[in-house]
């Protein structure tokens, strides 16, 4: 199975309930934290990685905290997984060529490196805010039985 770490899963998450708010206001890791359930250290040490990697921008002193400054459009999915976890690879030596021992004489090398261009072309794709739920959104999905099968196709009012 792959998996993304749980920092990358919870900093997409934190991302959607900052981007859900009006851009440029700024949220305390307290706030966010609170918002999303999450403990609050780890919170704080996402959206550190997230400042770092300049998709949010810390803010200093009394009122200080973390604003998303650009339009939650213009964000990919593989922009804050990059700046949670660093480069995106499916194996080691995608990321850190010459870890590997076998590296010189892998027949799959190749295919791997294909592979992980064709996964982080994806998530390039994919902008946070096509990543939010609001509110109400189980209102806008309606599932609808289709003859027998139960597991029936899902349509937006």
């Amino acid at each position: 199975m792959i998996r993304l770490t749980k920092e990358a899963d919870y900093g997409i998450m934190l991302l959607g309930h900052i981007a859900a708010q009006p851009v440029g206001r700024v949220h305390t890791a307290r706030e966010v934290a609170a918002l999303s359930g999450l403990p609050l250290p780890m919170v704080s040490k996402i959206l550190g990685c997230l400042a770092r990697g300049e998709i949010l921008t810390g803010h200093r002193g009394v009122g200080g905290g973390y604003s998303l400054d650009a339009d939650p459009q213009t964000i990919s999915v593989a922009q804050a997984i990059r700046a949670i976890e660093g480069p995106i690879s499916m194996v080691q030596c995608g990321v850190e060529p010459g870890a590997c021992e076998h590296e010189s004489g892998c027949p799959t090398r190749i295919n791997w490196t294909r592979i992980n261009q064709q996964i982080e072309s994806a998530l390039e794709q994919v902008p946070i805010s096509e990543m939010l739920v609001y509110e109400g959104a189980r209102e806008l999905l309606e599932v609808r039985q289709a003859g027998e099968d139960t597991n029936s196709i899902t349509e937006l009012r």
